[in-house]
């Protein structure tokens, strides 16, 4: 994937332009109160509103928040209101997406206006998943299109999603990536196409899902050179080996693999179980502490909640000698202090090391944060969803849909 296959914000001169900005903006929220408890969505987002503003455009803001049914499924006045913080200024928010008030905000809007929109996934259609052609046919496109010169899409976390808001606009008007879209896509190009060698991925987390795909594939394409692998992933793989971890971390496993998936594994590490790393020694919960044990004295009834301290000391020489490192995942239980030393360790050493780091999924994120290392890496991806279509090599809608807009531009401006 090339920058050149779809506009930026560089290809279009926003003045005075009517821009329909898609944002993911879906934040964390407290239960019980229903405010925003992290506003970083928003703020990663904020460059590309900071300088729609400042060429002059009136900037309308469609996002989601939550699903229909659940508890998070909110209006979006709280995001505005954050919004117009960062800001220093006043951001509507428009109960409406459709209706003759949102019709009206979105003309009465002056050059540097900004204004949010109803959460569109009030639309009942919305989370269908239909191909660009179809979603440029919904009443959302066929209503606002008219209103706006320019759709801009800024919600990469939202990019395996073939949705109406996502898709149908690059579909019959003049498209571009945001700034954190195209900050995403920038940094997995430097990762996934040209990384600097050695390039050492590791995958981790409670879910093992696609986890023998990713490893597959980024082995077979020559993308890593090593493939390290903790958490679940590590404890399943352990199991793949041979390895009889002990009544509590079999019964985990049981309900996240199925015998395809071990079968998968098993094979997996006949072909090409050299580039892939294990965990030598893991940690026990036993009477609430942690303790260390080697694999090799496994089975336990306890638990395997983190890589052992051995482990870690070697998986960081592998990351001192890296050109890049990509990490997925957490190595250990880090809701339990005990257990976040192997994710703590490895984060730690992934930004004392020269190479260029790049961090994926919530979880991941969320740890950085707290170990206030978020800063210290050369990019956090905001992608949940999407950073995982992407890992299995599979096309990103949006991305796509913004390709094929690549060559409409914008009508004269009137003298």
């Amino acid at each position: 994937m090339t920058m050149g296959e779809f506009n930026t914000l560089d290809d279009f001169d926003f003045r005075g332009m009517s821009v329909l900005l898609r944002a993911d903006i879906n934040c964390p929220l407290n239960r019980v109160t229903l405010e925003i408890e992290d506003d970083n969505r928003i703020h990663q987002t904020m460059p590309t509103i900071r300088e729609l503003v400042q060429k002059g455009a009136k900037v309308a803001i469609l996002a989601h928040q939550g699903r229909p049914g659940d508890w998070d499924f909110i209006p979006l006045d709280r995001h505005a209101k954050v919004i117009g913080l960062m800001l220093d200024k006043e951001v509507p928010y428009v109960d409406d997406i459709l209706g003759p008030d949102a019709m009206q905000a979105i003309r009465s809007m002056a050059p540097g206006d900004v204004i949010v929109l109803k959460n569109v996934r009030e639309l009942p259609y919305e989370q269908e998943n239909k191909t660009m052609e179809e979603q440029a046919k919904t009443e959302l496109v066929l209503s606002l299109a008219p209103l706006f010169d320019i759709y801009v899409n800024d919600a990469f976390g939202a990019s395996h999603r073939s949705q109406a808001s996502l898709v149908g606009f690059p579909g019959v008007m003049p498209s571009a990536a945001g700034r954190l879209m195209e900050k995403e896509l920038k940094a997995l190009k430097t990762v996934f196409e040209d990384p600097v060698r050695p390039c050492v991925f590791i995958l981790g987390g409670a879910k093992f899902g696609n986890a023998v795909k990713v490893v597959d594939r980024v082995i077979s394409k020559r993308i890593a050179d090593w493939v390290i692998v903790v958490g679940v992933t590590g404890n399943a793989f352990l199991k793949a080996r041979g390895v009889i971890l002990g009544t509590p971390s079999d019964e985990f496993l049981s309900r996240e693999m199925t015998s395809e998936d071990m079968e998968a594994a098993k094979t997996l590490l006949l072909e090409k179980g050299g580039k892939i790393l294990l965990p030598f020694d893991v940690a026990l919960e036993i009477d609430c502490r942690r303790r260390d044990i080697l694999v090799g004295d496994l089975p336990q009834e306890h638990p395997a909640l983190d890589i052992g301290k051995g482990s870690i000391e070697k998986f960081e020489k592998v990351i001192a000698r890296a050109g890049t490192v990509f990490m997925s995942g957490p190595a250990g239980m880090i809701e339990k202090e005990p257990f976040a030393l192997g994710t703590r360790e490895l984060m730690e050493a992934m930004t004392h090391s020269k190479a260029f780091t790049v961090l994926g999924g919530g979880h991941t994120a969320s740890a950085a944060e707290k170990y206030h290392l978020f800063q210290k890496f050369s990019y956090v991806s905001t992608g949940g969803g999407a950073l995982e279509t992407y890992l299995l090599g599979k096309p990103l809608p949006v991305v796509e849909a913004l390709k094929s807009a690549h060559n409409r531009k914008c009508p004269p401006k009137e003298p």
